[in-house]
């Protein structure tokens, strides 16, 4: 009896994670139900509903604690999604938010998403806030985001919606355009569909067909809706035309300002090729109102990686960046030369020359993606981008005679994509990017396959993931390769994971891609332990330890052995804390760290020996339901040489002053006593790189805020400072075996840095029609010539440096920019109705 009871518990709760998913009902309509939140017209009563919705945080597999009610109808234009989310009036939270941002916020919301190919890896969402404020995403299979999100939210599609408020809760009516998704057409339609409430006064999130946070996967966790018949995919033809202009003044250091007046016009246009294919084309495209990068004094060998915030490359861009190696930001980044002419100038060699003009952006002069997926599940996507030829002017002094330099050819960005879902989630996936530039510069060519395989049972993965990289560069070319492999259990309380990495020498994308470095070789285990249920303290918990191994890859040697372990924990009044520990047991080797970005692809490489370490870091949150919200993280690290602790700090506090008005200032600071790092010289007489001990401070304040005047219009600021003080206190050589020796013959204080950044976005948005915009823009930065202006002797603490940053010269940009959407069936429509009414 004991031993039947051994085998069969084990398999009832593993069916519990495999349940049969559940099923409803949409029904075709003759007249289509009006959008304005009241669930009254005729159509919904033919409807079934569906309900019993289950708790996914911050409980799994409990009863939802309000009930929701759903309805699906359709015609021939639309799907249309009626809820009635049953609650206390007084409880339903209401705040304000901007579109596609909702995670943080005092409010309540309903989504539905629709796997309109059944794949049971990729869908597309719709979610609308008790204040009738969108959002919508695109969910892909291996999508990794912000928490509380299923999607990339930066898709945006044309859809209506309206809220409606009763005595017992509230409505919500949605009408989703067939024109904004991309379906399949079949006489039966076999779509997946899964809705979602979350109810901000318990934190609750719950789910019409159970998510479990222990199964691997989202959308194979969706139910199935059936009724759809003949469903014909519309025209798809939309045009989104804008003009925009300003006003830009740039501060030099000569005391000379710049004055630029800024014009552009140009045209978004998205055509549906057939049933499930979209072409979109940006011409002349201006990219010019968008949120500054959070820039730093990189002392690293490594670039860093800034966010992309141009629309249209991140847009429906999932399938190009499923393999990691897009990174849309080089395309219109800074002319690969315009540093060297800069340079050039300063260093005298060009003394004869004055520079007129070296545009710092490349322009970008039209982009176009092909996307979409076959009946049969096989995604397919092109992608294509063609910047501008750049020149810098230059005059000669001596003969007042002009010439020009090209800092940045003409260039062609090219990406194609096969994307072959499979069964039980598993997917192979071929891509190859492609950068030509003309004349005899610089051309590559990316290969990368991904090869995710799961079992029947989703319980164990395989993930294996070769890339391929060739350069031609001069009258010569390299290759190299690289891999990841990795098998492990997926889903469970308990999960593990094995993982090898390897990067040849010479392995390099970065002509349309992003890699910190190449020459890399690695073993990872990792175990994870993760409670969904609740106790007497916690809501839920996670716990993972993990063992790393690095080495360089050529030549093959030991680099880092190191361990790391976490905890997170959700408390029962909603605080959240976790703890990272990271130990470093042993003198390693850093390969890298006496490089510079040109210098990563030569072998060999000195080594730096850096000493054993410890960290411990501790960070946390209160409720976010309340007014005043507070996140902080503390931590620390220390190592056997002397006077040489690490530690770091951060707090943010938010206070919601109304359901409209939200303020947010963050403050962060890390400071090293005793940090190694390259001094950015080299020796005289050697050529060989100095290493300076210095100490290192940084300070990063966020001030932000946003004023919603309308569920469609809303004014936002952010105002970002970035402080970086580095004082030398050593200088040494770097011996063959890697430890370092005093050198006393140059002064460290020389090579101290004092560096400022800092911008201020303001914008007022207005969504006066569907997918129609008009945007007022104020942009203000410390001018690009004075961020290591500031004398760091003298101004050498935050706040004494941040007065001096007040008095220094700004730039200004201010900017209007007006968008228009026009879609092929509402103009035909239009037109339809103007000839009965000329009829009549």
């Amino acid at each position: 009896m004991l031993k039947g009871l051994v085998v069969i518990l084990p398999l009832i709760a593993y069916a519990g994670l495999q349940a049969q998913p559940k099923r409803t009902q949409a029904i075709q309509v003759a007249e289509a139900p009006r959008i304005d939140g009241s669930l009254d017209d005729a159509a919904w009563q033919l409807a079934p509903a569906a309900y019993d919705f289950v708790t996914n945080t911050p409980v799994f597999g409990k009863p939802a604690s309000v009930r929701t009610v759903v309805k699906v109808v359709y015609d021939n234009n639309a799907i249309y999604i009626g809820a009635y989310l049953y609650d206390d009036p007084a409880a339903i939270r209401q705040q304000y938010t901007t579109r596609d941002n909702v995670q943080k916020a005092n409010v309540d919301y309903f989504s539905v998403f629709l796997d309109t190919y059944k794949d049971r890896q990729n869908a597309f969402q719709f979610l609308v806030t008790a204040r009738n404020v969108q959002t919508d995403a695109r969910v892909s299979a291996n999508y990794t985001g912000e928490e509380g999100t299923y999607g990339d939210v930066t898709w945006d599609a044309v859809w209506d919606s309206k809220v409606g408020f009763r005595p017992d809760g509230w409505i919500v009516e949605m009408r989703i355009p067939l024109f904004s998704i991309r379906f399949s057409r079949k006489s039966i339609a076999d779509w997946g569909i899964q809705f979602m409430r979350f109810s901000r006064r318990f934190n609750e999130t719950s789910f019409w067909n159970p998510v479990n946070p222990a199964v691997s996967g989202f959308a194979n966790q969706f139910g199935d809706v059936a009724g759809l018949k003949n469903l014909v995919p519309p025209l798809r033809l939309s045009f989104s035309p804008y003009i925009s202009g300003g006003y830009r003044q740039t501060p030099h250091t000569n005391s000379v300002q710049q004055y630029e007046t800024l014009k552009s016009g140009g045209m978004d246009v998205k055509y549906g090729i057939n049933e499930s294919f979209t072409l979109d084309a940006t011409l002349i495209p201006d990219f010019g109102q968008v949120i500054s990068d959070n820039v730093v004094n990189n002392l690293s060998p490594f670039e860093i990686r800034f966010r992309e915030n141009r629309p249209f490359f991140t847009e429906g861009t999932e399938l190009f960046n499923k393999a990691g190696i897009f990174y849309s930001r080089r395309i219109g980044k800074m002319p690969y030369n315009y540093d060297s002419i800069q340079d050039k100038i300063s260093s005298g060699e060009l003394n004869d020359y004055q520079l007129l003009k070296n545009p710092s952006v490349t322009r970008l002069y039209n982009a176009v993606k092909f996307s979409g997926r076959t009946a049969n599940n096989l995604g397919i996507g092109i992608f294509n981008a063609v910047t501008e030829n750049v020149k810098a002017r230059l005059r000669n002094r001596n003969t007042g005679k002009d010439s020009s330099v090209t800092t940045e050819p003409l260039t062609n960005y090219n990406i194609i994509v096969l994307d072959q879902a499979l069964k039980n989630r598993s997917f192979i996936t071929l891509t190859n990017t492609n950068v030509l530039r003309n004349g005899h510069e610089r051309d590559a060519n990316v290969t990368a396959v991904d090869i995710a395989l799961y079992d029947r049972a989703n319980r164990f993965g395989l993930v294996m993931k070769p890339r391929y990289s060739v350069v031609y560069e001069g009258n010569g070319r390299y290759d190299g390769f690289a891999s990841q492999l990795e098998v492990g259990k997926v889903s469970g309380k308990l999960q593990y994971a094995l993982t090898n990495e390897m990067r040849s020498a010479q392995y390099d994308p970065n002509d349309l891609g992003f890699q910190l470095s190449p020459n890399a070789f690695s073993n990872k285990a990792a175990v994870s332990y993760n409670i969904y249920q609740a106790n007497r303290s916690f809501l839920n918990q996670v716990y993972k330890i993990a063992i790393k191994q690095d080495y360089l890859f050529k030549p093959f040697t030991w680099q880092k052995t190191a361990f790391e372990a976490s905890a997170a924990w959700l408390l029962k009044n909603f605080w959240s804390l976790s703890v990272n520990a990271d130990i470093g047991p042993r003198w390693y080797n850093d390969f890298f760290e006496m490089q510079t970005p040109s210098s990563l692809f030569q072998t060999p490489r000195q080594p730096l020996k850096r000493s054993p370490y410890y960290s411990l870091f501790v960070d946390g949150s209160t409720d976010n339901r309340r007014p005043l919200t507070v996140s902080w993280y503390i931590g620390g690290a220390e190592g056997p040489l002397r006077n040489d602790p690490f530690y770091a700090l951060q707090c943010a506090i938010r206070y919601r002053f109304s359901d409209r008005l939200m303020l947010e200032i963050s403050y962060r600071r890390q400071y090293d006593n005793g940090q190694f790092g390259y001094a950015f010289v080299r020796d005289p007489a050697t050529q060989a790189p100095i290493l300076a001990r210095r100490k290192y401070a940084d300070v990063t304040t966020v001030f932000s805020g946003v004023y919603n005047f309308t569920s469609r219009m809303n004014l936002t600021f952010r105002a970002r400072h970035f402080w970086n003080n580095l004082q030398n206190t050593n200088l040494y050589n770097i011996e063959p075996n890697g430890y370092w020796t005093e050198k006393k013959d140059i002064s460290p204080a020389q090579y101290n840095l004092n560096y400022n950044a800092f911008n201020l976005d303001v914008f007022y948005t207005w969504d006066f029609r569907l997918g129609s915009r008009l945007i007022l823009g104020w942009k203000n930065w410390l001018g690009k010539d004075y961020e290591f202006n500031i004398n760091g002797q003298v101004y050498n603490n935050y706040a004494r440096n941040a007065a001096r940053l007040l008095s220094t010269p700004h730039g200004n940009e201010f900017t209007i920019r007006f968008i228009y959407f026009l879609n092929y069936q509402q103009l035909v429509k239009g037109n339809e109705k103007l000839k009965m009414k000329n009829k009549k």
